[in-house]
Order: structure tokens, then C-alpha cells, then sequence
């Protein structure tokens, strides 16, 4: 397994540059009793599963920019910009805080996020 996960291999791994299969990837970041909340919006392993693959369909392709990552013990946060271009062509730019906690395997327990859209001349 992992020493421990990070947010930004996962999200390649998932969305941005998926070379492995979905439950594969799932399996390899997040563990079985994972819970995800963004924004509010709290999802069990299942239902974050679900939200990935619609996801995942319609994403060309990303990049991810860490500007920020800590860890200490089973505690986790990390900020970062991702880039992504849609399949329609569309993009988006986002900012992303990430706290959460890493389950005794290393693989992500639970995560909440919040971000923000950020302007094409706006810094990282």
C-alpha cells in the first residue's frame, strides 16, 4: 500500500490522467468507511463513487498545483489549484482547502473541502 495518501495523486489518478480503473483507484485513496463532504454536501463511500464516475465522464483532462500539504499523525490538509478542460471544451480554475483524517492503512478516512473559483490572471 501507500505511505499515506495525497490529494493531488489522487485526483490524477481519478479524474485529471485516470490509467487505472475506478474502484481501483477508490481503493488505492480512500478507505472502505470513507466519508466525503464539500461544501456542506456530506456523501458515504458509495455515493462518493457515484459522484466521481459522473465526474470522471466529463473531464478531459486537469492538472493539479499543491500550494500547501500537511500532515501529522492521522491529521490531513492541503490547498490547491486544479485546472481542468471538459470535454465541451469548457474550463474551470479552482482553489481547494482539504482537512480530513487518514485511516491506520494511510488511505483517506474522511475529507471535507471548500473552495473557490479563481480568474485566469489570478496567482496560484
Amino acid at each position: 500500500m501507500i505511505d499515506h495518501a495525497r490529494i493531488s495523486e489522487a485526483l490524477r489518478d481519478l479524474v485529471f490522467e485516470p490509467r487505472l480503473e475506478l474502484d481501483e483507484a477508490l481503493d488505492k485513496y480512500y478507505a472502505p468507511g470513507y466519508t466525503h463532504r464539500s461544501d456542506g454536501t456530506s456523501l458515504d463511500r458509495a455515493e462518493f463513487a457515484e459522484m466521481v464516475a459522473r465526474t470522471r465522464s466529463r473531464i478531459a483532462g486537469g492538472t493539479v498545483t499543491v500550494l500547501d500539504e500537511l500532515r501529522d499523525g492521522s491529521t490531513y490538509a492541503e490547498r490547491h489549484v486544479f485546472e481542468i478542460t471538459m470535454v465541451d471544451g469548457s474550463t474551470q480554475r479552482r482553489e481547494i482547502s482539504i482537512f480530513g483524517s487518514l485511516a491506520e492503512d494511510g488511505r483517506f478516512q474522511e475529507l471535507s473541502e471548500t473552495g473557490f473559483s479563481v480568474g485566469p490572471d489570478e496567482p496560484r
